[in-house]
């Protein structure tokens, strides 16, 4: 019985041995290779038709549609800089417009208050004119009355100064007396 457990025990690891031997990587055992090619070819082939018939159209339509957009967005950027550009000359010329018309209405303005200015100043001058020739007037004949005053003032205190002296005159030669001496010192 000892032998026999001996024997079958040893039959067991011979078994083992074969069978480890058979455990290996079955894609390195050669028997099989020739399905494996098959095999491998095959799956190739299935996956480039998948590929190529449905997952790259989807990818380059995909792309095109992006490179489309793309082009589409750049031509509208550019059609937009040129708006942008024509509006911004557009704003300059109204600009300058606008400044031309507000200098030429600024001179005009500084015309017509130039004109009125002058018209005002017309005014005051003759105004003034006028004013001046009554004051002179008004002088001549303050000086008339104050020559006229002067001899009458004149006369009166030469009559008394020859009344306190005690001399008479009349009042002919008192007249003639301050007319002499007036004239006299108007020289």
């Amino acid at each position: 019985m000892a032998t026999e457990v001996e024997e079958t025990a040893g039959h067991a690891a011979e078994s083992a041995g074969h069978a480890a031997e058979a455990v290996g990587m079955p894609q390195l055992d050669f028997s099989t290779f020739s399905n494996q090619i098959f095999w491998l070819v095959l799956t190739l082939l299935a996956i480039y038709f998948i590929l190529s018939r449905i997952a790259l159209p989807r990818i380059a339509s995909v792309l095109a549609e992006r490179q489309g957009t793309i082009t589409n967005d750049i031509a509208a950027a550019e059609e937009l800089k040129l708006k942008a550009v024509e509006a911004e000359d557009a704003y300059n010329k109204a600009l300058a417009e606008a400044r031309a018309e507000a200098n030429r209405i600024i001179a005009e303005t500084k015309a017509e208050i130039q004109v009125d200015l002058d018209k005002a100043i017309a005014k005051a001058d003759a105004e003034i004119g006028v004013k001046t020739a009554e004051a002179e007037k008004a002088i001549s004949a303050i000086r008339e009355s104050a020559a006229d005053n002067v001899k009458e003032v004149a006369k009166e205190a030469a009559k008394e100064i020859v009344a306190v002296l005690g001399g008479s005159a009349d009042a002919r030669s008192i007249t003639s007396a301050v007319t002499a001496r007036l004239k006299g010192a108007s020289r």
